[in-house]
């Protein structure tokens, strides 16, 4: 809550950060002391791990909120303040995404966040999940994304944003926006970000559909990069990670903003409009009795 309070107070991500990680947070940050032998920095919040070797410029970010790595509100608050902090920091020229929990990358959006709530929670949430696109689609490190499991929904957007896919080969994993299937609809920025990933057509069936794709059908429509053995995603992304950054930054940025630009600008310049215009779908008494109904359903499987 403090952390929710704090980004409404601020308004920016940047003037948080003294405020976040001091000793008299409450959220819990360990950093350990950089030596001569010893260049790494490590940042644990109560969501987000964080591994930083300055040695070579590489952050392993791992999203450790139990049980499937929800994006709620307060996933998405620490998540972006702990992506700013690497961004601010210049020696930090790559980022490696990945889950520590196991079987899955992250769930997607938290149904809790969107069922239920206000008009003025639901586009607190919805902004916050704003923040996270604008933040990772525009980052200037290398951005790739370990999916040791499975990725739907805002999962799936989450490794879109990244600049390469690298998935765990098991049959039993799923990845993709698979909206529909829930009653809901991505909006156009979700869907741009497919369409600049794998073309018009197959987003278009995919969307309507609410497809989700096992790793190699993932791979055969370029929805993600790479699959490798599960015990070998973090060392394929690692290694991946060696060769983008032998490219020097300054072309790679250039390119990366000058292909993503667009798609970027659209947000920005209609943030606003996008938030209210979730808040009155997602409040629509339709909308909240699907989601209610989807909601039994998982409790039902559980039980």
């Amino acid at each position: 809550m403090a952390l929710r309070a704090a980004l409404r107070s601020k308004g920016s991500l940047s003037g948080l950060l003294s405020q976040v990680f001091s000793p008299s947070s409450h959220v819990r940050v360990c950093v350990s002391p950089l030596t001569a032998t010893q260049q790494r920095y490590n940042s644990t919040t109560a969501k987000v791990k964080v591994d930083f070797d300055k040695s070579t410029g590489i952050a392993i970010m791992h999203m450790q909120s139990p049980p499937v790595n929800s994006l709620s509100l307060d996933f998405l608050t620490e998540f972006c303040i702990s992506l700013e902090k690497l961004e601010m920091d210049k020696s930090c020229r790559g980022l490696i995404i990945t889950s520590s929990q196991p079987k899955v990358f992250s769930a997607g959006l938290d149904i809790m966040e969107m069922y239920g709530n206000s008009p003025e929670r639901c586009g607190e949430f919805w902004k916050a999940v704003q923040e996270m696109w604008l933040k990772l689609y525009s980052s200037s490190m290398v951005t790739i994304a370990a999916i040791n499991g499975s990725s739907p929904a805002g999962g799936c957007l989450m490794s879109l944003t990244c600049d390469y896919r690298i998935m765990a080969d098991n049959p039993r994993y799923s990845i993709g926006l698979n909206e529909t299937q829930l009653g809901i609809v991505a909006p156009f920025w979700f869907k741009e970000t497919m369409v600049n990933t794998v073309g018009h057509r197959t987003t278009e069936i995919a969307l309507e559909l609410g497809l989700l794709y096992n790793p190699q059908d993932a791979l055969k429509i370029g929805l993600v990069d790479h699959v490798v053995p599960q015990d070998q995603v973090l060392t394929a992304a690692t290694e991946t990670m060696a060769k983008w950054l032998t490219v020097p930054d300054h072309a790679r940025q250039i390119t990366k903003s000058m292909m993503r630009k667009p798609a970027i600008n659209k947000l920005r310049s209609n943030r606003e409009a996008d938030i209210q215009n979730f808040v009155s779908f997602i409040t629509k008494d339709s909308i909240q009795k699907s989601l209610g109904m989807y909601l039994e359903m998982l409790k039902k499987r559980k039980r």
